[in-house]
């Protein structure tokens, strides 16, 4: 496992964010980009969307706490061996949580090589 720490994961995370399209990043709403550990009832998880996402967003929504997108740092580090693959697995699970912002499910997202 590589050791990376938590301020280096971080950066790797706002590296992912900075490679998504800017068309993409100005149609993000309302959503907040989140480190973590691990998730406290599957720590195997590298990532995770929670919220609404645009799709099923209706004239009702408003007034919400911002979606969160959550990268789980030591789960990503446990199935890597390098930190070059710590940067690819970063940028795939940073993609990965966004598309479903975006309303783009599991299915979808393995069909496209993102799973």
């Amino acid at each position: 496992m590589p050791r990376v720490d938590r301020e280096r994961f971080e950066e790797l995370v706002s590296d992912a964010l900075d490679e998504v399209p800017p068309r993409l990043t100005a149609a993000m709403d309302n959503v907040v980009v989140l480190v973590e550990d691990r998730h406290p009832e599957d720590p195997e998880l590298l990532g995770l969307y929670e919220g609404v996402a645009l799709t099923e967003r209706t004239s009702d929504y408003g007034g919400v706490l911002p979606d969160r997108i959550t990268i789980f740092r030591e789960a990503i580090l446990a199935i890597c061996e390098t930190e070059e693959d710590v940067v690819h697995e970063v940028a795939v699970t940073v993609v990965h949580e966004i598309a479903h912002h975006f309303g783009i499910d599991e299915e979808t997202l393995h069909e496209l090589g993102w799973g």
